[in-house]
Formats: structure tokens, sequence, C-alpha cells
């Protein structure tokens, strides 16, 4: 399989990366944190008019129609600066709808391209897994339940819900963040987090009861979810590489040492190896072939490897890498995030053992 990226992508990695280089500096993200905002509306802006944010929204939005391998493009390149935007919630709802939503629906996405909405996704619920099935119902257009860690609930216009439609399967529901009880949890990351309450609310329906737009929806989350993993511990594996080429210990720089070559080695394996399941999966994804397996591994090893690999990096910083004035730190909660969003390793494998 070739995993390079053909030209179109590769110039939306290359205009993510300088967007993202010169706004999410982390001086930058430091006064957003100091502001105490929900998330950066100026990067968010800025993101809107260089089209990143139109990049997976339809032609009927003003966006340029483009799919999953391009929302992983520009989440990995988030993820490697940790911007604190939502960008992970907005295009993964948006790819769903853009896929299974009505036209009206479609064009509605129009504000979320020029940068001044936000939209959320409701996947999880409290004491159940990213894969089981929502026990949130839904019936004649009006939705109950109950979903945790949903990322920006109080700023988003819509929220996207998954239930289980009464005398049918699962269907999704843009609800209204004004009809539902929002508890604010702020996330390991800072972000803005909630749970939401939802009691016989109104949910305008999102494809068809017959699950197949919850499982894309599903799917696009995964693959948003480890592209996102996958850009953070690229991002940590360059702080922890340049900190060990110019950090001297016993008056030598700590990656003349033997032991440090070999732990900064298994950081970037796996690096690579989640990246490999990354682009598989999200490759598959687009091209309208099974991805599940691939992103369920892709998952795993967000869960397992590369939380451990962040480890190693706070590791080799020694005690820089638990200082909050130092930009590690974020990348770790970014990480332990993403595995808490998953389910976690355990999670994570009982799916694959399911599935194969």
């Amino acid at each position: 399989m070739d995993f390079n990226l053909d030209e179109t992508q590769t110039e939306l990695r290359t205009l993510a990366a300088d967007v993202l280089g010169r706004a999410a500096t982390p001086a930058a993200i430091e006064a957003h944190e100091r502001s105490g905002l929900p998330y950066d509306s100026g990067l968010w802006k800025t993101m809107a008019q260089a089209g990143l944010l139109g990049a997976c929204l339809p032609e009927e939005a003003g966006g340029a129609g483009l799919g999953p391998i391009e929302m992983a493009v520009i989440l990995r390149e988030v993820g490697a600066r940790v911007a604190p935007v939502p960008v992970l919630s907005s295009l993964v709802a948006a790819l769903t709808i853009s896929r299974y939503g009505t036209a009206g629906q479609r064009e509605a996405l129009a504000p979320l391209g020029e940068g001044t909405a936000v939209l959320a996704v409701a996947l999880r619920e409290p004491g159940a897994g990213l894969a089981e099935p929502p026990a949130t119902t839904a019936r004649n257009g009006r939705v109950t339940g109950r979903k945790s860690m949903v990322s920006h609930a109080a700023v988003a216009s819509r929220i996207l819900v998954p239930a289980q439609v009464e005398g049918a399967g699962v269907g999704l529901f843009l609800v209204d963040p004004a009809t539902v009880a929002v508890q604010d949890i702020p996330l390991s990351t800072g972000e803005p987090g909630a749970v939401i309450e939802m009691d016989d609310v109104p949910g305008e329906p999102v494809g068809t009861a017959d699950g197949q737009a919850y499982q894309a929806l599903r799917l696009h989350a995964l693959a948003g979810i480890t592209a996102a993993a996958s850009g953070v511990l690229a991002g940590a594996l360059k702080l922890t590489t340049d900190y060990i080429r110019t950090r001297r210990q016993f008056d030598r720089f700590l990656a003349e040492f033997q032991a440090v070559t070999m732990q900064i080695a298994d950081v970037y394996v796996a690096a690579r190896a989640i990246d490999v399941a990354v682009w598989s999966g999200a490759w598959r994804l687009a091209e309208g072939l099974p991805a599940e397996e691939d992103l369920a591994i892709a998952a795993y090893t967000a869960s397992d490897a590369v939380v451990k690999a962040l480890y190693t990096c706070q590791h080799l910083h020694g005690g820089m890498g638990l200082d909050v004035t130092y930009p590690l730190h974020r990348y770790f909660a970014w990480g332990k995030h993403a595995a808490h969003l998953l389910g976690g390793a355990e999670a994570q494998l009982d799916l694959i053992g399911a599935l194969v």
C-alpha cells in the first residue's frame, strides 16, 4: 500500500502546518489559556480564512468536498501543535452530515467553514464503551438520554447525537444545545467538556435509522481521534529529540547516551506504528472499504503504545517534563485524553478480538 499523500493532500498538509506553525505557538497557546475562553477564536478564524475548516465541507456549503484522508491530514497537524480549537468534533460531525444529511443540513454547514460556528459530537455515554450501541433513545423526533465527554457543548451551534430509534435502529440527530441541560466538566486537555442531559428534546434526523450514518460517525470519530493522537506523538517526539540533542549531563549531550537513544527509538517506532494504522484506516474509509479493523488497531495503538511513548518523552525530559511552563505537558494531556475518549487499551483489545 502506498502511504504517500497525493498532490492535493500534500498541499493541504503544507498549508495546515504553515498556518498552525505561525498561529499556534507555545506563547499564543499560553495566552489563550490565561484568557479563560473556550477556544482560540482568532486561530479558528485564521483556519477558516485559509480554507482548512471548509476543506471537508460539501460544495453546497462553500467547501471543497474532501474526505476522511484530508480530515486526518488537518487533525494530525492540529495535534502536532496541540492547537486549542474545536476542530476534531467539528470536522467529524461535518464529514458525517456531508455524507448523510439533507441538502438543507449540508448547506447549513457554511458558518463552520466561515469560522463562525462550532459543531459538537456526543458519542460517549457514562459507563459505556465507544463501540456499544447508545442507551439514548429517540421517539417521534424527540431525544432522551445522557452523554458524557462532550467537548465544546455549550458553545456549539448543534450537537450531533446518536440515539436508539423506537422500532428501528440507531439514528443520528442534530440537537440544539439550548434545549439540553449542560453540566460543565473540564477535560484533561483544558478544553471545556460537559455531560449533557436530554429530556424529550427535539432532534433533527440526519440520515435514516438503519445504523449506517451512526457507523459512519463512529468510524470518522476513530479516524479523527487517532489522527490527532498521531500528531500529538509526532509533536512530542520532535520536542524531545530537540531537548536531548541540546541538554548536557555529565559533560555529554543526552543524545550521546545509548540508553537514551534506545528509548527515543521506541518512541519513533510507536509514532510510525500509529501512522501506518491511521493512514490505512483513513484510506479504506475514503475508498468505501471495510475500515473498522484498521481503525481499531489505530485506536489500540493510540490508547497503549502512544501513551507509553509519551511517558518516555516525559522521562527523557526529567523534571522539565512535568513543568507546566514547558509545552510537553500539553502533549501528554492530549494523548491521555485521546485514550480516555477511545475507552482505553483493554476496550480496544476486546473490540479487535470481536472483529477477528
